[in-house]
Order: structure tokens, then sequence, then C-alpha cells
């Protein structure tokens, strides 16, 4: 199975300046654009912050916050304007990965090209 990695640009609308530019694992079983707790304090304080509870992929439920409004800027994709969640994370070989779910993927017109291992945009959004 492959990887799919795409960079991703976020911006804090609450603080000016409060952005950050990244690469993100394309994840379409997790629903937020996810990361690490570690990072929060890069972005300033948020206009919301909700705490939520989560389920993992190996059913464990973890606590995570929720923080908006954000710009989100997939990489080759129209900005959106969404959430981000933090959780805590454990980094692999130093590094964190960012999780990038498929609410954002859908709002950015994205699809997952399986074959080919990569983004493509969707031909229409839907209206249904």
């Amino acid at each position: 199975m492959g990887r799919i990695v795409t960079t991703v640009d976020i911006e804090n609308f609450s603080e000016t300046g409060s952005s950050m530019k990244l690469d993100a694992l394309v994840d379409t079983g997790a629903s937020y654009l996810t990361l690490p707790s570690h990072w929060k304090s890069r972005f300033g304080a948020f206009a919301s912050e909700e705490p939520v509870e989560l389920q993992t992929a190996t059913q464990e439920v973890v606590q995570g916050t929720v923080c908006g409004p954000v710009k989100i800027t997939v990489e080759g994709f129209r900005s959106i304007y969404n959430e981000v969640l933090f959780i805590d994370m454990q980094p692999e070989n130093g590094e964190y990965e960012p999780l990038l779910g498929y609410i954002a993927l859908e709002q950015c017109g994205a699809a997952v090209d399986m074959l080919g291992h990569r983004l493509v945009p969707v031909q229409y959004m839907d209206a249904k």
C-alpha cells in the first residue's frame, strides 16, 4: 500500500503571522487535519477551542482539542476555512506525522488516486 504525503499551509485567523507549512500524510480514515498537541503553541491563541473525544484506528479513545478558525491550503487545491485538531502524538525518529483527513480533502476538492498514489482534483463538488 502506498503513502500519499502532501504539503499543507495552515494559518490561524486570530493571530496575525501565526502560520505553518508542513507535510501531512493523507489519511481518509481520519476526519480532521490532525496535528500534534506539541505544535499548538506555535499558532498562538485561537478564537475557538473545544475539547473532543476521538476513537483511533486501534479503537482507543483519546482526548483532543479542535481549534479554529484556520485557513487550510492543500498544495495545488483551493484554500478552505475550517478547524484543526490537536492530539497527543509520539514522534517517530524524532518527527511528528500530521494527518490530512477526509473533511479537508472533500472541501478543497481533492480525491485520492490510489493507483497513482497522489491527490487529484474532483471534477464536480457534490450538491446532492
